[in-house]
């Protein structure tokens, strides 16, 4: 079964450089039934399919002159100071073998307990990993909050409806989210009775002052001799 997001990818003309300043990106695909190739791929078109993709949806890497290979985004390297894409690793799955992957929460409705009793919404989890088929594999999961009324009740994996074909092992028991009470004037004058001596401790720590080169009663400099008084 293809993907209905399909990336077109060409073999490497040359030296990642020289493809960068192209305007594309240097990839490779390696994975099932397949040796580790390199490609390369047009950056906007990428950029423009990774934002609807991202690492959990199966997509149709295009090889021009070549095969269509079901794949998925394995990594995505950024370069540190320019923010900019490197390389990307596209991994070829088998269509009848489950994977898993951990897949982000999304968080929908509204919590009563929040919007009517001043709560403060906590998530203890923002992705769950699960196994499916590539294909039946989600970009994300929702979670519906609506269920929080009041401060006793939390949201649990067994709570999350899974699509079908979806599976999870993370023990069912475990929170995904909840609601607590708002701060009380006390605990908030505390904290920030808290955050004022931490910030005056900081203040009040001086440099030792060190005497200048030269300065009366300043020490010589190493390695220089002090001249014999005639």
């Amino acid at each position: 079964m293809a993907s209905s997001l399909t990336l077109v990818a060409k073999g490497r003309s040359g030296h990642s450089s020289a493809i960068r300043r192209s305007g594309n990106i240097p990839a490779v695909i390696y994975g099932y039934g397949i040796d580790p190739q390199n490609v390369e791929v047009e950056s906007r078109q990428f950029h423009k399919l990774f934002t609807g993709a991202g690492y959990t949806t199966m997509l149709t890497l295009s090889i021009e002159g070549g095969e269509d290979h079901p794949v998925f985004i394995r990594e995505v390297q950024i370069h540190p100071l320019k923010s900019t894409i490197t390389h990307i690793d596209f991994y070829k799955v088998r269509m009848d073998e489950a994977i898993s992957a951990k897949v982000p929460l999304k968080f929908v409705g509204e919590s009563p307990a929040v919007k009517l009793l001043s709560g403060i919404f906590v998530r203890n989890i923002d992705e769950l990993e699960v196994e499916a088929l590539p294909k039946d594999m989600p970009h994300d999961i929702e979670v519906d909050i609506s269920s929080l009324v009041d401060f006793e009740g939390a949201i649990h994996v067994k709570d999350i409806k899974l699509p079908v074909g979806v599976i999870t092992h993370v023990d069912l028991d475990e929170a995904v989210a909840l609601v607590q009470p708002p701060r009380s004037e006390a605990e908030l004058e505390a904290l920030s009775e808290e955050v004022k001596e931490d910030v005056e401790s900081v203040e009040g720590v001086k440099k030792p002052e060190v005497a200048e080169e030269g300065a009366e009663g300043a020490a010589p400099a190493e390695g220089k001799d002090e001249k014999k008084k005639e």
